[in-house]
């Protein structure tokens, strides 16, 4: 894009984001952050650039081991992430299956997220679904992912939806409004987490 229609999208004149261009230090964050918005790139690398290899390219650890994680280290490690991946049937046979990112909440043994009633996340019920997170530490080329296989539900007790709503987490990154909740109802958990061959 040209530099008048970045300036334009970034709501700032052309001037101003000549300097930014040119200068290294002292302008405004927030359009710094509209800029990284428009240019679609996070703050951290437009302000201070890349300086790490792009996900998943940092390599294995020395001697890694795939271990199985018991259904009780699955949840836990569910608890401590927000965004995953639903993957649910393409509503046409023999078609791959679609797969969204989410960001979710665990309730109690499920899984729970709140979509557009008329969006691609937004699964029938009794629908076969799967969702999967995960975690990857570069550094160390360790981590985990965890996979639920079972069935959608669309809750409707309001005063569950109201105590969900009122959660840490549960407003959709995506904006908007989003009403339909649904819950991952899993009829099977499992988990792998890769270690050090020497782990104390």
């Amino acid at each position: 894009m040209s530099r008048e229609e970045l300036a334009t999208r970034a709501g700032m004149s052309t001037a101003y984001l000549r300097q930014v261009e040119e200068l290294a230090t002292g302008f405004d964050p927030d359009a710094l952050r509209r800029l990284a918005a428009v240019l679609d790139m996070p703050y951290e690398e437009l302000t201070r650039g890349r300086r790490d290899t792009p996900p998943g390219r940092g390599g294995p650890a020395a001697h890694p081991v795939l271990v199985r994680l018991s259904e009780q280290e699955c949840w836990q490690r569910l608890g401590t992430h927000g965004i995953g991946r639903l993957s649910s049937p393409s509503g046409t046979a023999g078609e791959a299956p679609v797969v969204v990112p989410v960001n979710f909440l665990v309730d109690g043994r499920s899984v729970v997220y709140r979509t557009d009633p008329s969006g691609v996340a937004a699964v029938r019920v009794g629908a076969p679904v799967a969702f999967e997170t995960d975690h990857l530490d570069e550094a160390t080329g360790l981590g985990w992912s965890v996979l639920l296989r079972g069935t959608a539900e669309h809750p409707a007790d309001p005063d569950a939806l109201e105590a969900l709503a009122r959660r840490h987490g549960s407003k959709p990154w995506a904006g908007g409004r989003r009403d339909l909740w649904v819950r991952v109802r899993p009829h099977e958990v499992t988990g792998r987490v890769i270690r050090p061959l020497r782990e104390e």
